[in-house]
């Protein structure tokens, strides 16, 4: 066990990856399965708010523009699925997990879509902080995971401008675009702010996360990188913080924020959140719906091997 640890020890410290074959110690294994399967469940219930106004999209090129994002968002999920599955979880036993309450998601994807400008926000904001985070994770310590997450910022830097090409036509629109635009900014900021997690201070996962190089940055650090990166890109839509304290910090050179309501994201998490329960019954609905096909692909799959191997 000792010659083991040392080995995993080694890898970390000298910024190599551990891959499925190598030894870990178990609580890493458990700290992957629990961060990427949430990762992998947010992407997966992410396509709901966005395919809730798939069809009511105000052009056929926006709806193109937005099919193609919610595709991308479900293969997302499969990548990450299938790093999960290199931890020795099955996918089964990620989604059992994900319809009894057990699983977590990120709390943003709680949040009603209102109107179409909710969809620029969500891409601009909500992805946007996400790419802070997951640009990181590239470098995560764990192999299939840092890869897998090259192909997903890719993508997501795609999600980011098509949110933001959106917030701009609708920021230069007419009185009510603009005000459905600072609308929804109003109401996503907080919530994508809150993505990142709670503080450093009070987050169970932080020190070890950090300790294995699973994460290269911390909570706080990530959620002012997305703050002093994106409040200019408010201000040049002509729109506003949603909050009064925001201001440069001359001396530091980034923006000072209000505290955020931390009962709120805990509300949410918890399952309180305005469309939890929709958003869970949806997917426990489909996922029932769309039982035949899985059982197809077993089954067809299971007769290519057998004709295969008589060959």
């Amino acid at each position: 066990m000792e010659k083991h640890e040392a080995a995993f020890n080694a890898l970390i410290e000298q910024d190599l990856k551990i891959e499925p074959h190598d030894w870990m110690p178990d609580e890493y294994r458990k700290h992957l399965i629990r961060q990427v399967s949430q990762h992998a469940h947010s992407e997966v219930i992410g396509m709901q708010p966005e395919g809730n106004w798939l069809l009511r999209a105000p052009s056929l090129r926006s709806k193109q523009v937005l099919l193609a994002k919610i595709q991308d968002e479900g293969g997302h999920g499969l990548y990450l699925y299938s790093v999960a599955e290199t931890l020795n979880v099955s996918r089964e036993e990620l989604i059992t997990q994900l319809h009894e309450g057990k699983a977590r998601y990120s709390s943003v994807f709680n949040y009603p879509t209102l109107n179409w400008a909710d969809i620029g926000a969500i891409g601009w904001l909500v992805d946007g902080a996400a790419i802070v985070n997951q640009v990181s994770l590239q470098r995560t310590s764990y192999g299939p995971y840092s890869r897998g997450m090259v192909r997903i910022c890719m993508e997501e830097s795609f999600h980011q401008r098509q949110g933001y090409e959106i917030m701009i036509h609708m920021a230069r629109g007419t009185k009510e675009q603009r005000e459905m635009a600072q609308d929804a900014v109003n109401r996503f900021w907080f919530p994508a702010l809150m993505m990142f997690g709670p503080h450093d201070t009070d987050s169970a996962h932080t020190g070890n996360a950090m300790k294995w190089k699973i994460k290269r940055e911390s909570n706080d650090y990530l959620r002012q990188k997305f703050i002093d990166k994106t409040v200019p890109q408010v201000e040049f839509l002509g729109l506003t913080v949603p909050d009064p304290n925001c201001r440069l910090n001359e001396t530091t050179g980034s923006y000072e924020h209000s505290p955020l309501d931390w009962n709120e994201f805990h509300d949410v998490i918890n399952g309180y959140g305005p469309c939890n329960t929709d958003r869970l019954d949806h997917h426990r609905l489909v996922h029932q719906e769309n039982k035949w096909v899985r059982e197809a692909a077993v089954a067809y799959a299971q007769k290519t091997e057998t004709v295969n191997s008589s060959i």
